[in-house]
């Protein structure tokens, strides 16, 4: 799920950021290495020895010559055909984590790291059909305030329509310039109506944690893994257990991902010594990241809950407190994102995020591809609306109910 924002499993999780010291030249390094698209300047190549300077991409210049020479139509600025080049030659790989981002989607992703930027106000994931899906309105800000709901499809932006797009191109129609306006087709599979809606973007600063007490029991909800997340989250459930609370609600349903060293930090406030999570690039390196004896929840009964949003960094927690016994998952099956992403800044604002390693949980399970299975599985009826009470949460209290733990209000 994400924020006016790609779920990309933001960035996935863990993308572990490195900014390299490049210079625009590497741009051009990447485009040579293509071959399947247009770039600009074959001089670096030449100056930098590059293997990939040879006789293979003398079919690759004739065309682009042949297309200048011949082309009917206007042909696109230089920038752009370089920029499709680069993403020929990265989506030929084959990785949808590995992915090339022009300077427009690369700024969404600084902009989710930011934490502010114009928008509707609402997280956004993409359902199996590959639609674009509201999957949590905030409170008081524009989709909120126009009456969108967790589950609506939105169709249209501004007559364009979203289906098909990827999750970053789709959320690039909802962003815009703050005060600006995006009219929305918008399909609510409860009651099966479609309608339109005008919402004004406005400054959106990107929550990070929500809590309150139901009952005796604590539910705290972390939306990102952002630099915030640890902090934020510790200073949340000693609010909660300054109020009682006896047992603890970890809701990461439509989590993204983020940081690795929050995904980590945020599991060690509720593990005592031990491992993580193991990393493991391709020549088998490992790293392997633990949690440390101390703190106030370590002990406190948990229950996570997660979905099929919950990805990367989440499943990093989720799979963690499972294996070491700490916590019950309650919901649907995760995500299945395992993967570690090097995100690099180029120096026209574009992004190359390249997968480097995978995860594994302390059991040496990997999460790539899998997912988590939860303990307790949640079924939610297809027509279940905002209004109704959250079976995920439900489902929590009761398990709390019949393990003697707590006693909640609901």
């Amino acid at each position: 799920m994400s924020m006016d924002i790609p779920l990309k499993e933001k960035s996935e999780s863990g993308p572990t950021r490195m900014r390299p010291r490049f210079d625009v030249r590497v741009l051009f390094l990447l485009v040579l290495t293509a071959g399947v698209a247009f770039v600009g300047g074959v001089w670096f190549a030449s100056a930098t020895k590059s293997p990939h300077d040879n006789t293979d991409f003398r079919v690759f210049w004739q065309s682009w010559d042949i297309l200048d020479r011949e082309f009917y139509y206007p042909l696109p600025k230089n920038a752009d055909l370089v920029n499709s080049a680069v993403e020929g030659l990265i989506s030929a790989a084959g990785d949808r984590y590995t992915f090339f981002a022009p300077p427009a989607k690369g700024e969404i992703d600084r902009q989710v790291m930011a934490g502010e930027f114009g928008g509707i106000g609402a997280y956004v994931s993409q359902n199996q059909a590959g639609q674009l899906v509201i999957s949590a309105p905030f409170s008081g800000l524009p989709a909120d305030q126009a009456g969108l709901k967790a589950g609506d499809v939105i169709l249209e932006a501004d007559g364009a329509s979203l289906q098909g797009l990827s999750l970053d191109d789709a959320v690039t129609h909802l962003r815009g310039e703050i005060g600006t306006k995006v009219r929305l087709t918008v399909y609510r599979p409860s009651d099966s109506s479609q309608f339109e809606v005008d919402i004004t973007r406005t400054k959106v600063e990107m929550p990070t944690v929500q809590s309150n007490m139901d009952g005796d029991v604590g539910y705290v909800r972390l939306f990102i893994f952002n630099d915030l997340a640890t902090s934020s989250l510790e200073r949340e459930i000693a609010a909660l257990m300054d109020q009682g609370a006896k047992a603890l609600i970890l809701d990461l349903r439509g989590n993204p991902g983020g940081l690795l060293d929050q995904a980590v930090s945020v599991s060690d406030l509720f593990l005592g010594d031990g491992v993580v999570v193991a990393q493991r690039s391709r020549d088998g390196e490992e790293v392997v990241y633990r949690s440390t004896d101390g703190g106030p929840t370590e002990q406190i009964p948990l229950v996570v809950l997660i979905d099929g949003g919950s990805a990367s960094a989440s499943e990093v927690v989720a799979g963690a407190l499972k294996v070491r016994g700490r916590a019950t998952l309650i919901g649907q099956t995760s995500f299945g994102k395992g993967s570690v992403q090097h995100v690099h800044d180029m120096p026209d604002g574009s992004q190359l995020h390249v997968t480097s390693a995978l995860w594994f949980m302390p059991d040496g399970t990997a999460i790539q591809g899998k997912g988590l299975m939860p303990d307790v599985a949640v079924t939610v009826p297809d027509n279940t609306t905002q209004a109704q009470p959250d079976p995920y949460i439900d489902a929590a209290l009761t398990y709390f109910k019949d393990q003697g733990i707590a006693q909640s209000a609901q």
